[in-house]
Formats: structure tokens, C-alpha cells, sequence
């Protein structure tokens, strides 16, 4: 991270807007993001127009580490099952650490119930992001309704997601046994 200017000023915001966002939730003040980041809410306001714009912002940068942990690299190439399955596996690791809160994108979309707020336009996006990803390997797969397998698999990550976050399941192995039945019935290889 940048040690002057006004790079670190931004870079200290969107970092406590990642985490306290996240944690407590969008509405949270901005004199407490402010407070967190050690930054003057001046500075704040000369980097962003307003607290929906850090939101935003802090969600846009999260965006390709979110990708780059959920899809399969390279070197673990495979089949589209086991690209699609890699997601599910991917899932319930980071569901067992004792820190995770469920899906920041989905959070931010259920919380906001605005479509056309920013933070809310940059989740649909990292949402839309992965149900292209398992539409394209369930075609690639050979899956007879690629788009509703895609769609059922976003239910599963979605909702295995929020209820690992809210602290009422256990994923251990529950969502790769759940999305490989539903592989299996649409013929996905």
C-alpha cells in the first residue's frame, strides 16, 4: 500500500469499507468509516462524492481477488465438473474459517434493495460474473439446459453462502454433494 498522498488516504478507506461494511453492515456512518480509516471526513469527500461511492468503490476492488479465489486456475485445469465443483470446494473452505460472513456481493444487493445503486450495480456485476462462469462450464459439459443449471447453481452458492455467514450451517461437503447430484441429473461432465 502507497505510504503518502492521496492514494493512502483512498486506500485506508476503502480497506475499513471493506471490513466494516461488510461486517456491520451498509449503514453504517460515515463518521465511523472515517474514524476506522484514521482519514478526515474532508479528505473523504474529496476522493468520493459520497459513503455509496466508498461502498461501491470497496466492492470494485474486491472484485478480482473474489474471481481469481472462486475460479480455477491453470493448473487446475479439469473438466467443466470439476471447474464448476472447484467453485463449491472453494465455498466451503472459506465458509469453515471462523471470520466469514457470507458473500460481501450478495450482502450488499439483499441490504441495498436499490438496483440502481452503485454498490448494488458493482455486486450485480461480480454475480453476474459467476453465473456466466457456471453457465459457460455447464455448456461446455454438455448440460441439456445450460442456463437453468447455471441459475440452480447460483441458488446453491447463494444460499449455502448466507446461511454459512449467518452462522446456521455447516458446509462440510454439503454443497459439493448437493451440486454434484444436480450435475449429475443434467448430464454435466
Amino acid at each position: 500500500m502507497a505510504t503518502t498522498g492521496k492514494a493512502s488516504t483512498r486506500d485506508r478507506l476503502l480497506d475499513a469499507a471493506a471490513e466494516l461494511f461488510h461486517r456491520e453492515g451498509v449503514s453504517l456512518g460515515v463518521e465511523t468509516l472515517c474514524r476506522s480509516a484514521g482519514v478526515s471526513k474532508r479528505s473523504m469527500y474529496q476522493l468520493f462524492a459520497s459513503k455509496d461511492e466508498v461502498l461501491a468503490a470497496s466492492l470494485a476492488r474486491r472484485l478480482p481477488a473474489y474471481e481469481e479465489r472462486l475460479a480455477p486456475g491453470p493448473q487446475e485445469a479439469g473438466g467443466p465438473r470439476a471447474r464448476i465443483l472447484h467453485v463449491f470446494e472453494r465455498l466451503e473452505k472459506a465458509s469453515a474459517e471462523p471470520a466469514y460472513r457470507g458473500c460481501p456481493y450478495l450482502a450488499a444487493l439483499v441490504e441495498l434493495k436499490n438496483p440502481e445503486h452503485p454498490a448494488s450495480v458493482v455486486a450485480r456485476g461480480a454475480k453476474e460474473w459467476l453465473l456466466g462462469f457456471f453457465r459457460t462450464q455447464a455448456e461446455e459439459g454438455g448440460a441439456r439446459d445450460a442456463e437453468l443449471l447455471a441459475r440452480q447453481l447460483m441458488l446453491v452458492f447463494d444460499g449455502a453462502g448466507a446461511r454459512a455467514g449467518a452462522g446456521i450451517e455447516t458446509l462440510d461437503g454439503l454443497t459439493t454433494a448437493t451440486v454434484t447430484a444436480l450435475l449429475d441429473a443434467s448430464g454435466t461432465r
